[in-house]
């Protein structure tokens, strides 16, 4: 009894069957339609992105006795013979156990004879950057100047290692990392073949964990296979995944934007658990959080992958907080290495983060104001006339009565007390009408929403009116004032009336006058009312 992995038994046998990598494919395609075939490839990528498959094909399609559309037809002598692996004028190294200057000798001094029965000898080079100083320089002259019925094939994860000499000598494809939605695809259709049962969300959960790898992704599923005795669900991917199938990274983030140390240590000692690399975490939150500042800034960002989790994500930061993060991760790469421990250095720079975290959130959590906040508006020069510092005050919100005739809907979303995400799509909104029976809603169709977001706000709703009403949202474009947008306005004109008061306050006139002092732009910020 033979069982063949996935990974190996959907290996793609011609260039339609190549999934994330059309721009090489159909440059190979035109290269053989115009017959233009260059003498040396040299094929790019992270692990398990299709550099060898994609050779392999290219090899099978040079010496196809009958192409179909330019893809190697799979049935001739030819096709058969490579994809059973008894190919003789396919010549298939892996350099990394085959390093040494006599190997490639050996290895070219058979290059001068005729191929035993295909057009082309085709020489396929796997990990070529592994190959020695000396090895590269016996093959730069057959590379340069190679036998008309001779082709180099070479693939790599690293070509920085290789000599530019080479690579001028070579005509280079860089394969992209798989997205998550096309690993999904493609295993959603291996096990539709392979008829066995799955859940979307269980297949999207590995396709994370595969890191655009579609190898790594096709093992994940083969181990999840078994895990779940034919059965691929999410509770079988959770269990045999553990905390890293929990996305770490995700969960970290969703800590830190509720300011919960507590919940981030529990968090960083739960993954310590697994040996992970803190380095390569913390590299992963990088990726993530630059990820979310293009989202952030540009929600229709079309290159972000998983962009429904992206889009839920920044809608928990401001764009400071993620500039603010992204350089304190950047910069805290190198003190993993000088603190006692992987994981210590990994807390410490998580608490700075928290520790930095911009006033909004310490507030609400601690009653404390963090340190790193912009300088108020109060300044009190030594001998100099004392005049009362400035101070802006902004009048304390008035609270409406619940039972409101007019329904202003700002006063309303204030009035419901909620939170998050919830109280983000709340105040994005405008009200259109509301009755005994339901409230109607208008969003903007670029605003992102979720149905948890939407129960929650009509469980809200309901116990504001004291009523059953339903909640219903409209998607168009919105041409009134959001609460959002009265929000922000309110905020601008307030920094604006502080920094008006600082330049008529008569200390700080002095100070200009007498030492040529100026106002640092941007710290300035207006004291908010506190309640008693």
């Amino acid at each position: 009894m033979s069982h063949q992995v996935l990974a190996r038994k959907w290996r793609p046998h011609n260039f339609t069957e190549i999934v994330g990598q059309e721009h090489v494919s159909t440059s190979l395609i035109n290269a053989l339609q115009h017959d233009r075939l260059h003498h040396a490839y040299l094929f790019t990528g992270t692990r398990g992105v299709g550099k060898t498959s994609i050779a392999r094909i290219l090899a099978k399609a040079i010496n196809c006795e009958n192409l179909q559309n330019f893809n190697p037809c799979g049935q001739c002598d030819n096709c058969l013979a490579l994809d059973e692996g008894r190919f003789l004028d396919l010549i298939e190294v892996d350099a990394a156990s085959r390093t040494k200057v006599e190997d490639t000798r050996d290895l070219l001094d058979n290059a001068q004879y005729a191929p035993n029965q295909a057009k082309f000898k085709v020489y396929l080079i796997d990990e070529v950057h592994m190959l020695s100083g000396h090895s590269f320089n016996a093959l730069l002259k057959t590379l340069e100047e190679p036998p008309e019925h001779v082709k180099f094939l070479l693939a790599t994860t690293d070509p920085q290692k290789i000599p530019v000499t080479v690579l001028s000598r070579c005509l280079q494809f860089n394969l992209k990392r798989l997205s998550i939605s096309q690993i999904t695809q493609q295993m959603a259709y291996i096990l539709g073949e392979e008829k066995i049962t799955f859940t979307d969300s269980a297949i999207k959960l590995l396709a994370r964990s595969a890191d655009g790898s579609m190898r790594d992704g096709l093992s994940l599923l083969d181990q999840a296979i078994v895990f779940g005795d034919g059965d691929v669900n999410s509770d079988v991917v959770n269990s045999m995944l553990g905390t890293m199938a929990q996305q770490p990274v995700e969960q970290l983030l969703r800590s830190l934007a509720d300011a919960d140390a507590e919940a981030i240590l529990q968090q960083v000692q739960d993954i310590s658990e697994l040996s992970p690399d803190f380095l390569k975490l913390l590299q992963q939150i990088i990726e993530m959080i630059h990820q979310l500042s293009l989202v952030k800034m540009v929600p229709n960002f079309s290159g972000a992958d998983d962009q429904e989790l992206l889009a839920e994500l920044s809608a928990l930061f401001s764009a400071e907080e993620l500039q603010l993060y992204y350089q304190i991760a950047l910069l805290g790469q190198k003190d993993l290495n000088l603190a006692p421990n992987p994981k210590s250095g990994f807390e410490m720079l998580m608490l700075r983060m928290l520790t930095f975290t911009p006033v909004k959130k310490g507030v609400e959590k601690n009653g404390v104001i963090p340190s790193g906040q912009p300088i108020k508006a109060q300044l009190q020069p030594a001998k100099l006339k004392t005049v009362n510092p400035v101070t802006v005050v902004t009048p304390p919100p008035v609270k409406p009565a619940k039972q409101s005739s007019g329904h202003e809907w700002s006063d309303i979303v204030q009035a419901l007390n909620l939170s998050g995400l919830t109280r983000e799509l709340a105040n994005n909104c405008i009200l259109e009408s509301v009755d005994d029976k339901k409230c109607q809603l208008i969003l903007d169709p670029k605003q992102v929403r979720t149905p948890r977001q939407e129960e929650k706000l009509e469980a809200a709703l309901q116990s504001y009116f004291s009523k059953p009403i339903k909640l219903l949202i409209k998607a168009e474009k919105v041409s009134l004032d959001t609460p959002a947008v009265k929000i922000q306005q309110a905020k601008i004109n307030r920094q604006q009336e502080a920094v008006e008061a600082i330049d008529a306050s008569e200390n700080i006139q002095a100070l200009k006058t007498n030492f040529d002092a100026r106002i640092i732009p941007g710290s300035v910020e207006p004291v908010e009312h506190k309640e008693e």
